[in-house]
């Protein structure tokens, strides 16, 4: 079985690869970049694909029974084409299996919901292209929030509009297994799994980096209007309403969702707190 991963270069595409090599081999393994020379330490073959061209993925998609499509970063409408882009080719070229990288989320009432809304169709073109599929619906990653530590210390807080809502944190880590597991095993063919850890509101998850990194961070929660406000202002309207939203979803239970992982895995999801110490590990 050869499997190919779309978007290799990236942190997600990089961990599934990486756990692929590590169950069938590196021979068994493509990885797909639109930049093939930011895959190349990967140690697979690249081969290019850009999601906007599928004349890329005609030729990247030769000789592959099974592809892993990571959901793209463009505007969510124009992913739609994009990722019939893969599909088609992935049909042309005789693919088996298809597993799609999905989210968790809200599909309408916030600023996030237009994205999620964007992966459900393609979870709809998925189901339909008469390949096998598994979808996995992806919670919100644990590194962002460990990559903005300095500025949390210099700010002595995490401020936003969570309140007391629930998120069910997962790490690119833990995805990167449990999607190796479901691209090689056809048991879970037909499935779409919440590929999500156990729910923790924002002050238990800034107890658990206080914990790790001996800071002494407090949580302060804002309206969503004003957190929007300080999202645009810092990073741009478009990304900004996008980080607002994904915020406002916490808040209102969007991503308190039931974890599939352990049945998708075969083990449990790790902890929000060996996730973070498994993070400071690799990152020292």
């Amino acid at each position: 079985m050869k499997i190919a991963v779309t978007s290799a270069s990236g942190k997600l595409g990089a961990s599934i690869v990486k756990n692929l090599i590590s169950k069938i081999g590196k021979d068994n393994v493509v990885g797909i970049a639109r930049t093939p020379s930011k895959a190349l330490h990967l140690g697979v073959e690249i081969r290019e694909g850009d999601y906007n061209n599928r004349e890329h993925f005609n030729k990247a998609l030769q000789d592959i029974d099974a592809v892993l499509l990571v959901s793209g970063m463009d505007n969510p409408q124009k992913r739609i084409q994009q990722h019939r882009n893969v599909i088609e080719a992935a049909k042309q070229n005789g693919v088996k299996k298809i597993v799609y990288t999905s989210i968790v989320g809200a599909e309408e009432n916030n600023a996030f919901s237009p994205i999620v809304q964007s992966n459900r169709q393609t979870e709809k073109d998925v189901k339909n292209s008469g390949l096998d599929w598994v979808i996995g619906r992806n919670g919100i990653y644990i590194e962002p929030d460990l990559e903005y530590l300095d500025t949390y210390i210099e700010e002595g807080e995490i401020r936003n509009c969570a309140d007391q809502g629930k998120c069910t944190y997962t790490s690119r880590e833990e995805l990167g297994f449990v999607y190796a597991n479901l691209l090689i095993n056809d048991k879970h063919n037909s499935n779409t799994y919440n590929l999500v850890g156990n729910p923790v509101t924002q002050k238990e998850l800034t107890n658990i980096i206080n914990q790790v990194y001996h800071t002494n961070l407090i949580y302060n929660s804002v309206s969503v209007e004003d957190y929007a406000t300080e999202r645009k202002a810092a990073l741009g309207d478009f990304l900004g309403t996008i980080i607002a939203g994904i915020y406002q979803g916490i808040k209102e239970g969007a991503n308190d969702v039931t974890s599939d992982f352990e049945i998708a895995a075969g083990r449990p999801h790790k902890s929000l707190l060996e996730m973070i110490k498994t993070y400071t590990i690799q990152e020292g």
